[in-house]
Order: structure tokens, then sequence, then C-alpha cells
């Protein structure tokens, strides 16, 4: 098995960053949608959904390119 290349690690990055957003959204959307609005709630969402990918991100890369 080679090791990822740094090209590969940031498409990974960049593709785990917008799901992130995009999950963080639409959990934002489920959860509080109904009471402080959906425009809101997606954006809120949208902004604190990333903070725990993005970590979550880094931390698996981090371990593949340890590992491989």
């Amino acid at each position: 098995m080679t090791a990822p290349t740094i090209a590969a690690a940031g498409s990974a990055f960049v593709v785990g960053a917008i799901a992130s957003l995009i999950g963080g959204a639409l959990g934002g959307v489920a959860v509080g949608g109904k009471s402080l609005g959906n425009e809101l709630a997606a954006m809120m969402g949208g902004f604190f959904g990333p903070l725990a990918g993005v970590a979550g991100l880094i931390v698996g890369l981090a371990v593949l390119f340890l590992t491989g």
C-alpha cells in the first residue's frame, strides 16, 4: 500500500469540508428550523457543522499519513 499524496489529501479535505458544511446546514434545519426559521437554522448549522467535521478530517488524514 502506498502513502497518500498531498494532492489526494488536499482534495479529500476539500470534499470533506464541503460535506460537513452541507450536513451541518441540513442538520440545523432539521433540528431548529421550526423554532428559529429555516434560513437562520441553516446558516447556524453551516457555521457550526464544520467545527467538528474539520477536526475529524484533520485527525483522519493524520492517521492515514502515519499508517500509510
